[in-house]
């Protein structure tokens, strides 16, 4: 089964789930009135009657990244369900991040979803959706940093701890010399996945800075790597897309290296089945968009608030060969 490192905190996500079902009141009628909401979401149509509040999501994701169209994806099933009209803009850059967030605040929408990969570029804005009453949940990245910039909550793994996870996880495997392949500079999440890997693994890590923007240039540099140093027996890369270009890699540099990847998608998932990949570090990007337009609402709602005052995990989730089958399907439909 897959292993999870997530503590008791996790289970705040899955709070407000049991929420929204307590709506339906303690009358004889509340199942029977539950179940007809559901339907009607799965028709299109909202599952409540509250106001239809506008949340908007800014993200530092980079064009065809296929971990934040699942972020996107359960966010939009979150926003259909309770009534959102939900604006999804993204961009890697820190500043133009920043200022779409500007403008989302010029909107003036009833709550924010950000992440906070680049955090000096992000503090100022943040700080002005909080002064203007704007509710903010952190997502994915900046769990550090998302109470101290004014948000509710933040929704998603930390970072560290998850590095942590790989390195226990190569210790299981074996492996004694291990490459971190870092694809955005800046992005202090993923020097904190590198580090706690470092922290735990017995065996020696180096970091591997690449331009994720350039997947050719990444293939390249990783099998340079991997030439100029057969002792390398594991290359972890830090998102699913770069997996592949680990793999290709590998194979013209005609190295015995595992290849192991933070995150989980559809060509992940085969890459288990097929051995091809060593194991996967799931942080269910799904999750992290649903429960962040789930929390909004339950703010904007009842005033609700989860993880007193602690990130809200979704991972990490150490997914291996013997977990592939189970989570193919899902995977194929995008929400894995």
């Amino acid at each position: 089964m897959a292993r999870v490192r997530t503590g008791v905190r996790a289970m705040g996500a899955v709070l407000a789930v049991a929420l929204v079902a307590s709506l339906a009141g303690c009358s004889s009628t509340g199942g029977k009135r539950a179940e007809e909401r559901a339907a009607a979401a799965a028709e299109g149509r909202s599952a409540v009657n509250t106001p239809r509040w506008t949340f908007a999501m800014v993200t530092h994701s980079g064009d065809g990244d296929t971990f934040w169209d699942i972020v996107q994806k359960g966010a939009e099933q979150a926003a259909l369900k309770d009534n959102i009209n939900f604006i999804y803009s993204h961009n890697d850059e820190g500043n133009q991040q920043a200022q779409l967030v500007q403008t989302a605040i010029d909107k003036k929408v009833d709550g924010l979803i950000v992440s906070l990969a680049k955090p000096d570029a992000m503090k100022a804005v943040v700080a002005k959706a909080v002064k203007a009453g704007i509710p903010v949940v952190t997502v994915n990245s900046g769990s550090a940093e998302s109470k101290e910039f004014g948000a509710l909550t933040h929704i998603g793994q930390d970072e560290a701890i998850a590095g942590e996870a790989v390195g226990d996880e190569l210790n299981a495997r074996g492996r004694k010399k291990a490459l971190c392949v870092l694809h955005e500079q800046g992005n202090v999440g993923h020097e904190q996945r590198c580090a706690g890997a470092k922290k735990t693994f017995d065996g020696t890590l180096q970091n591997l800075y690449v331009d994720g923007t350039n997947m050719p240039d990444v293939t390249a540099s990783i099998e340079a790597k991997l030439q100029s140093d057969q002792d390398i027996d594991a290359v972890v890369t830090l998102g699913a897309p770069f997996a592949d270009a680990a793999v290709q890699a590998k194979q013209t540099a005609g190295s015995k290296a595992e290849i192991d990847t933070f995150d989980l998608n559809a060509k992940v998932a085969t890459g288990l089945r097929s051995d091809k990949l060593g194991f996967a570090v799931d942080q269910q990007p799904y999750l992290q968009g649903y429960q962040a337009v789930d929390l909004l609402w339950l703010y904007r709602y009842n005033r609700n608030v989860l993880g007193g005052g602690l990130p809200v995990l979704t991972g990490p989730q150490v997914i291996t060969k013997d977990d592939a089958d189970a989570l193919a399907d899902f995977t194929k439909r995008g929400t894995r």
